[in-house]
């Protein structure tokens, strides 16, 4: 956008048209270097952003696999752990039963009908044990999830805040 000057009646009179006119156009040329190195800045400026968001993201795209693995691993662990637990008590009670059936292998058929309830009711008790704590392992999981998710809003909330700011103040000074 050329620079329209309007220079006094007097300063025409004393330097001419020529000169007066020469200076204005001197003006023009350089408002139009200043804009175009303003331009040139500003795009080596949002291109360094640009690659800075890039390297950022990606950063961020790395934390939160190594993040989603750590719980993935951890999870593992714990079924791992619990599977260990089970098999454990399940070779503990099939020892005691085992005892328990040689001890009173010898004794009626009322004994063992008393000793086949006493072991329904171990197993139901088991049943109910393992089963308590699988929904406890199933609520830990969804809670972690939800902390993680939590986490993952408040930090894309961080992110895109600290990301609008800048380029909103780029914008304004654009539009200048």
């Amino acid at each position: 956008m050329p620079v329209t000057a309007k220079l006094s009646r007097r300063f025409y009179e004393t330097f001419g048209d020529e000169i007066a006119n020469e200076l204005v156009e001197w003006f023009n040329q350089v408002d139009a270097t200043y804009r175009a190195d303003l331009l040139r800045i500003n795009e080596l400026n949002f291109g360094r952003f640009d690659s800075k968001l890039e390297q950022r993201i990606a950063q961020l795209d790395a934390k939160w696999d190594r993040k989603w693995n750590q719980v993935d691993a951890k999870i593992e662990k714990k079924m791992v752990q619990l599977e260990v637990k089970l098999d454990k008590k399940l070779a503990e009670l099939k020892s005691e039963v085992a005892g328990q059936l040689a001890q009173f292998g010898a004794e009626t058929g009322r004994r063992f009908e008393q000793l086949d309830s006493k072991w329904s009711g171990h197993w139901a008790g088991l049943n109910t044990k393992i089963e308590r704590g699988v929904a406890e392992l199933d609520t830990k999981i969804e809670q972690r999830a939800a902390e993680t998710k939590a986490e993952l809003m408040r930090w894309m909330f961080v992110f895109w805040a600290g990301t609008l700011v800048p380029l909103g103040g780029l914008m304004l000074l654009l539009m200048r």
